[in-house]
């Protein structure tokens, strides 16, 4: 498959939904369908990274996935653990930077240092950036970035008038990244889910009717070839 290197969106972000779907449908636990959801993953960032994508944002836990049963919670949780501990040496060897984006406070003690240990054992490195948004909101980020604007203001350290789109986008998880090109979300279903809203706004949207673990580095290259069809306007006629 030829990809045209001169059309390359920058940024890629995912939906990884369909986990418990494919393991339903071949009557498995739903734990089964999350750890083929992260073998998926893996194979996913390591194709990015070879093709020369800039940065992959994926959706791995929102804010609303705790309503979830507890039992898939905890499995989820052990298997982040663990998947961070083994991805860290990995992403290192493949030269990918991998960054977390998210409230990790709810997360155990352990995690959060796993999460932090695989940011610091791959930060200089300059291959793909790949970004995992865990116990993520869109709008809970932007709320936060409000907070923190109106604390500089109150502090004296910037104007109302000074607040600009900038100032928000340097104020979310993203900051110092460009916004996605592409939006891919697998399953077939058609929404966002509180991903990324302020980021998206210009996005091209791709909606693939494959649950995630099936997904595979051919479908990301005709995801890309559907971008590179697409003509970007950006509000203009």
């Amino acid at each position: 498959m030829i990809l045209d290197k001169e059309n390359m969106p920058t940024h890629i972000a995912i939906i990884m939904d369909g986990n418990r779907r494919w393991a339903k449908s071949r009557g498995l636990p739903a734990a089964i369908g999350h750890k083929k959801g992260a073998e998926t993953l893996e194979k996913i960032v390591r194709h990015a990274n070879k093709i020369g994508l800039k940065y992959i944002t994926v959706y791995a836990f929102s804010t609303e996935n705790w309503k979830r049963a507890e039992e898939e919670v905890k499995a989820l949780m052990v298997l982040f653990q663990s998947y961070i501990d083994k991805y860290s040496k990995i992403a290192d060897s493949e030269n990918i930077k991998v960054k977390f984006i998210g409230d990790f406070t709810a997360f155990s003690e352990r995690l959060q240092k796993g999460i932090q240990d695989c940011m610091d054992n791959t930060k200089n490195n300059t291959g793909v950036t790949f970004n995992i948004a865990m116990n993520y909101g869109g709008r809970n980020e932007i709320v936060n970035a409000v907070k923190q604007i109106a604390k500089e203001v109150q502090d004296g350290e910037i104007s109302v008038e000074d607040i600009t789109e900038h100032t928000i986008s340097d104020n979310l998880y993203t900051k110092g990244m460009p916004d996605p090109d592409l939006l891919i979300r697998t399953s077939g279903e058609i929404r966002t889910s509180n991903f990324l809203p302020w980021q998206i706004v210009y996005s091209e949207f791709l909606f693939v009717d494959k649950n995630w673990p099936d997904f595979n580095e051919e479908d990301l290259d005709n995801a890309i070839l559907e971008f590179q069809k697409r003509t970007r306007k950006f509000g203009a006629n």
